[in-house]
């Protein structure tokens, strides 16, 4: 959905939430993590300065692929052993604020949509225009489901279920940079919302913004 935006406005899109999942991939890469899913806090933050994370346009899908050092990592990163391990990850303070002033760095000329859970909380309080999207955790469950079959990666609707309502219990309950509202924010549901409903109700927003 943001990707999509950005596309249509010409803005440069940043999807925040790839970045922690790459961190966390570098971070299983290395066995940064104990038995108990813990993480070893004190290689991770030695290794952060070593991290770098870009996104590059792919001609073939139209759409940003996500970089670390170097490597797209875009379908890794979104498996779901990857996926059960990023909440861990986006809770460290010191992982948070390297990748937040990163992000204010990559914002701060404008023309970007990003896309997170904390963006208009943390990243930018003061963005001009700021959706709080949601829908129901089984219909996300479905729509990750659905994606990864379609890209041909194993998946279980179920351990998918699992994992998002765990990951919005950890990231609504973390002390660094809770998943919450803005008070500002325009709440959209789009649970029930076809991709070109959604679409033009955004640009719909985003026209009553810019006029």
């Amino acid at each position: 959905m943001a990707k999509d935006l950005a596309k249509e406005l010409r803005y440069i899109y940043v999807d925040t939430g790839a970045m922690y999942r790459s961190v966390t991939l570098y971070a299983m890469r290395h066995n940064m993590f104990n038995d108990d899913g813990s993480v070893k806090l004190q290689e991770l933050e030695k290794a952060m300065p070593q991290i770098h994370i870009s996104f590059q346009h792919n001609e073939k899908t139209g759409k940003p692929d996500t970089y670390l050092n170097g490597e797209c990592v875009e379908q890794e990163i979104r498996s779901i052993e990857v996926s059960s391990h990023v909440s861990p990850i986006a809770t460290i303070g010191f992982v948070r604020r390297a990748l937040v002033a990163q992000q204010q760095q990559m914002g701060k000329d404008k023309g970007v949509v990003m896309d997170g859970r904390d963006i208009g909380t943390v990243v930018f309080p003061d963005a001009e225009l700021k959706i709080f999207v949601t829908a129901s955790a089984e219909v996300r469950a479905q729509r990750r489901f659905d994606e990864l079959k379609s890209k041909g990666m194993p998946a279980d609707y179920e351990d998918i279920l699992k994992n998002v309502q765990e990951r919005d219990y950890i990231d609504s309950h973390r002390e660094e940079s809770p998943l919450r509202k803005a008070d500002d924010a325009i709440l959209l549901d789009n649970s029930h919302m076809t991709i070109a409903e959604q679409k033009a109700w955004l640009l719909d927003r985003v026209a009553t913004l810019l006029h």
